[in-house]
């Protein structure tokens, strides 16, 4: 997986247009923007898909919104904090490449391709990318870097990643991709670079079918049945190892394998008895 993160002009300036406005000073900018171009503001809505589509070849079929943002002084001002945060973010990434890297291999058992990351201004607070899956895997990148948790900003990286790297489900299923997920990122990639559990991290609202899923995600990860009880205990989550026959064949899978099994045994999985908290 190569992952490159850029600071693209073009990404930049869209972003102060149609993102949420991270102070008044934005604001006010770019309600003058819209008081003297209208037209060609709402004209350049539909830029980012293009964009996003071949970032580097990307030319506006209109200059005039983009060169008035750009020939700004708030517009150099942001630009010179995007290229620092870059560099930040590119910091951060390569001090865990190698752990990053194992990580990806485990769950895809393949390694992935390339990644491009436009960084834009992180009080956008954004991860976005295309809405259509055969274009080039090109994101806009802008949030914050906890000081207390650093490795944050990889976690979410890499949701967007695996969220964009495996098919999409119906509707009704869609919530296993998305718990399984974060099974992988944010609990146990979280776990291993903050050396500490991370388990009792993620979307609230998913808990209930995570626990569920957690003993099938401990055999997926190839925990031996005898260690159950030291990952409960870690994680402090709990169920019953007498109701749980050890699937072996689940650690051969990738996550994509895994997620397919997990829905279609979903009746299985999903118990009717409670799965206490430790």
């Amino acid at each position: 997986m190569n992952v490159e993160f850029f600071v693209n002009d073009y990404a930049l300036a869209w972003t102060i247009l149609f993102q949420a406005s991270p102070n008044e000073e934005i604001h006010k900018f770019k309600r003058r923007i819209w008081l003297n171009y209208k037209e060609e503001y709402n004209k350049a809505y539909k830029d980012k898909e293009l964009f996003l589509m071949d970032p580097k070849n990307f030319i506006p079929s209109n200059d005039l919104i983009y060169n008035t943002v750009m020939e700004s002084r708030e517009y150099e001002k942001i630009r010179k904090q995007t290229e620092k945060y870059r560099l930040e973010v590119m910091s951060i990434w390569d001090s865990k490449k190698k752990e990053i890297n194992n990580f990806v291999k485990k769950m895809f058992k393949r390694d992935l391709g390339n990644y491009k990351f436009l960084v834009v201004d992180k009080d956008i607070q954004v991860i976005d990318t295309s809405k259509h899956r055969d274009s080039e895997n090109t994101f806009i990148l802008g949030l914050p870097i906890e000081k207390k948790e650093p490795n944050r900003v990889i976690l979410d990286i890499l949701i967007a990643v695996f969220t964009k790297e495996i098919k999409n489900y119906p509707l009704n299923t869609e919530d296993f991709k998305e718990v399984i997920v974060e099974l992988a990122v944010y609990s146990e990639f979280g776990t291993i670079l903050s050396k500490k559990s991370c388990y009792r991290m993620g979307n609230g609202p998913l808990s209930e079918l995570k626990r569920h899923l957690y003993p099938y995600w401990l055999m997926f990860l190839g925990v031996p049945k005898e260690d159950f009880l030291s990952f409960m205990m870690r994680d402090n989550i709990a169920f019953d190892l007498e109701k749980y026959v050890y699937e072996k064949e689940l650690k051969k899978m990738d996550i994509e394998d895994f997620i397919d099994f997990c829905i279609r045994n979903k009746r299985y999985i999903i118990r009717p008895v409670s799965l206490e908290v430790i």
